[in-house]
């Protein structure tokens, strides 16, 4: 292409800026790439954040001054993420995923991108503006939901193991007790895997006491980690809590084995009066 046209420019900056999330880049960067003037750049720029705010996906944060550029918060306004939280809560209620033990099946939801990606895009407007170096999730089922956070604010993710493993090399471990069956497990996390003093979220898929959550907090503890939130995507009613302020986006109500019911709402989260970051 010899000469961007202003249309053209506009779909590779938006492309750029949302292919990398949190990251500043330099106003010089889009003026050579385009062979525009900073001027007609910035114009752009302006363009492509009235559309994003206008259509509640986040927007952009420019900072001037020689070291200055330009970079993509993402983010979902509040409606948005009650529509999506509120059909996921129908999906949720059908009596149909009821296990024994009184569990919901969750696993094929937590395979379906789309709807991944539109809860990353929640979690990264709660926390946007707490600076998060690093998302840390336990194995399994909170991987999915974790690189989805993390995608949106532009880290990497951190998977704290159940047990050790050789291939994680040197690791940190403690031990915890499950908030539900008062049983001891081991929690280790590998020490190149997260670098001492990083401001960290954790993310996980269920909670009901929060002594998973607990016994991560514990373990990042011993990485002078500073843990600045903890969100979850589903969360039951429990008798206590080993962990404050977690962030539900939905909640189990009730659930009745014998007469196949569920009530599943939305999370604490859509209590609280959040903010787009």
């Amino acid at each position: 292409m010899n000469k961007w046209k202003r249309s053209a420019r506009i779909v590779d900056m938006t492309r750029q800026l949302i292919q990398h999330p949190h990251r500043l880049i330099p106003l010089s960067t889009f003026a050579e790439r385009y062979d525009t003037a900073k001027s007609s750049i910035s114009e752009d720029l302006t363009i492509i954040h009235e559309v994003m705010s206008t259509t509640g996906q986040g927007g952009l944060e420019t900072l001037a001054g020689a070291a200055g550029g330009v970079r993509y918060i993402p983010g979902m306004d509040r409606k948005t993420a009650e529509e999506v939280m509120r059909s996921l809560c129908r999906e949720l209620s059908n009596p149909d995923r009821i296990l024994p033990g009184g569990f919901l099946y969750m696993s094929d939801l937590l395979g379906q991108p789309a709807l991944l990606r539109e809860i990353g895009q929640i979690w990264a407007s709660v926390f946007a503006k707490e600076q998060v170096n690093a998302v840390v999730t336990v194995e399994t089922k909170g991987i999915p939901l974790a690189l989805a956070a993390a995608a949106h604010l532009g880290v990497p993710v951190a998977i704290v193991r159940q047990g050790n493993r050789v291939t994680e090399g040197s690791v940190v471990t403690v031990n915890t007790v499950s908030g539900s069956s008062r049983r001891i497990r081991t929690l280790s996390l590998s020490r190149r895997s997260l670098k001492e003093g990083s401001r960290v979220l954790i993310i996980d898929d269920f909670m009901k006491a929060g002594g998973t959550i607990r016994g991560m907090i514990d373990l990042l503890s011993e990485f002078q980690a500073e843990v600045v939130g903890a969100g979850v995507l589903v969360e039951s009613a429990a008798q206590e809590r080993l962990v404050e302020n977690v962030v539900s986006l939905a909640k189990i109500k009730s659930i009745d084995e014998k007469q196949r019911t569920v009530d599943v709402q939305l999370g604490n989260l859509f209590e609280k009066g959040w903010e787009v970051g």
